[in-house]
């Protein structure tokens, strides 16, 4: 007998297992951002920013996944995207922790709104590995899959981000290469853009990782630039 959602088809269970498997791979760069924008917190506080950040940073996803296809095929949607991540590496990389301090009670927020904002760009690219993913089971069982799959990545992304705050304590060159992560990841979104993936593919085809290599030497360079201007400068 067909049912009208069968949560126990083969089907839906391979597509489920990769769903899990691409928040796997996929999360690493969500959790570094988090980590990042709330590194200068208080304890406490990183929680909260940590809890909430990553669970709006889901919901977000599951509200892009179904319209991933939709979305992906505007041009120079990606273009903008990562423009928009090169600007937030760069300002993570020189925010300086000198004055963590002095608005703790407002610093929580905007912490969340870095996180959501990163998340948003990021996931351009990782709700159309998902929506893949899910595309593979029945019609009739996809926005399930959506919900289950990316609802359980949010350990893995609140685990990612907390082991990666007590290794920037203890290693703070891990803020840089997060930072570089994040210019890395703006380079290879530019590269697949509507917009300019054909002409890449005609023109410059295989130079895709020397974009992305110099997306993450320049935000590396300009907020480590920013940061040392801000050292050096007026108290």
């Amino acid at each position: 007998m067909d049912l009208p959602i069968d949560v126990f088809s083969a089907a839906f269970l391979i597509a489920l297992l990769k769903i899990i498997w691409v928040n796997i791979l996929l999360s690493g760069d969500n959790a570094v951002v988090i980590a990042l924008a709330a590194r200068n917190l208080a304890p406490d506080q990183q929680k909260r920013a940590i809890i909430f950040g990553s669970g709006a940073a889901i919901v977000l996803r599951v509200v892009l996944t179904l319209f991933a296809v939709q979305l992906l095929q505007l041009p120079w949607l990606k273009l903008l995207g990562a423009a928009a991540l090169l600007w937030i590496g760069i300002q993570l990389l020189a925010d300086n922790d000198d004055d963590a301090d002095v608005k703790a009670s407002s610093s929580v927020w905007v912490a969340i709104r870095t996180i959501l904002i990163a998340d948003l760009v990021m996931s351009l690219d990782n709700v159309i590995a998902v929506a893949a993913a899910a595309n593979s089971a029945p019609e009739n069982v996809r926005v399930l899959l959506l919900v289950i799959g990316l609802g359980l990545s949010i350990p893995l992304i609140i685990f990612g981000s907390t082991l990666l705050l007590k290794l920037m304590e203890r290693f703070p060159a891990i803020i840089t290469v997060g930072a570089a992560l994040l210019g890395f990841v703006a380079g290879e979104m530019a590269t697949t853009d509507a917009a300019v993936h054909d002409w890449f593919e005609t023109h410059m085809h295989g130079l895709d990782y020397a974009v992305s290599i110099t997306g993450a030497v320049f935000v590396v360079a300009i907020g480590l630039l920013l940061a040392r201007r801000g050292k050096s400068g007026p108290a």
